[in-house]
């Protein structure tokens, strides 16, 4: 990751300045997004958002809860968002489950109480304890395809500025072998948060993790599972907003993800299960 000089400032905040007085440009960035900066930087017009609630009962109906969310963005032309904690479970990429070991990994994580499931786009392993939160930006989009990096720095740069908002002195990168490695990683004290993106003909799903208090219990379930895929795995690599010194509890960690994606524009809610009931 290229390095990032620090710049001194006179101005006092307390989400943005840490114990040496310093601030880095990415952070001065962040504290000019406003008003949904991921949805109003890909759709200027947006005043309104719809915001998803709750989880399904099973973890196949909950990843069915995100196709819903793209079609009823597209139906309503109106950005969804949600942010929540899925079930407990271990959910791999199709590059895994194309591993010569891809197997007995699922035995690993099924021996340690997770399910297994996999997910349709790429990247590597991924587990959630049932604390570790995800989020999801749902965007109708009539050329999706050409908008792929604006959407991706702009809910990095939303998701850093809601870490620093519960004290997470988070920054863009990722560690070296960290799990499911990719170029759209946040860190501190290891890596906290992984975000990925797919688009369909009519619209863009803009989604990620934030693990916020079971590093130690993550990285005990992905280095063997990692060993099995036969990728490189650093369980030392494993961060939190625990581990960084932040507000880590899961709510609190929702709350700000929906604050600092939704800022500034009017909320309607959705709950999934609803959600589920009218397809």
């Amino acid at each position: 990751m290229a390095h990032v000089r620090p710049v001194r400032t006179n101005r006092k905040s307390p989400r943005l300045t840490d114990h040496t007085g310093f601030v880095d440009r990415e952070r001065l960035d962040a504290s000019a997004r406003t008003r949904g900066y991921v949805i109003r930087k890909i759709r200027p017009e947006t005043e309104r958002v719809h915001v998803l609630h709750g989880r399904a009962a099973e973890p196949d109906a909950d990843r069915v809860a995100i196709d819903a969310s793209l079609e009823t963005a597209v139906a309503t032309d109106t950005p969804v968002v949600r942010a929540w904690t899925p079930h407990r479970q271990v959910a791999f990429g199709r590059r895994d489950a194309r591993a010569e070991g891809y197997d007995r990994a699922r035995s690993v994580a099924a021996d340690r109480g997770y399910r297994t499931v996999e997910r349709s786009v790429g990247g590597r392993a991924v587990a959630y304890t049932g604390t570790t939160v995800a989020f999801a930006v749902a965007i109708p989009a009539p050329d999706p395809r050409s908008g792929i990096g604006e959407r991706y720095d702009a809910a990095t740069s939303s998701v850093v500025r809601a870490l620093r908002t519960l004290g997470v002195p988070a920054r863009r990168g990722e560690p070296d072998a960290a799990f499911c490695p990719g170029d759209h990683s946040i860190q501190a004290h290891g890596k906290m948060v992984g975000i990925a993106q797919r688009v369909r003909r009519d619209a863009a799903l803009v989604s990620g993790i934030v693990i916020t208090t079971d590093h130690d219990t993550i990285a005990a379930v992905l280095d063997p599972i990692y060993e099995a895929l036969g990728v490189p795995f650093d369980p030392d690599s494993v961060g939190s907003v625990d581990r960084g010194g932040g507000t880590a509890a899961p709510d609190p960690v929702v709350d700000a993800l929906v604050e600092s994606l939704c800022e500034g524009l009017e909320r309607d809610p959705l709950d999934v299960l609803s959600l589920l009931s009218d397809r």
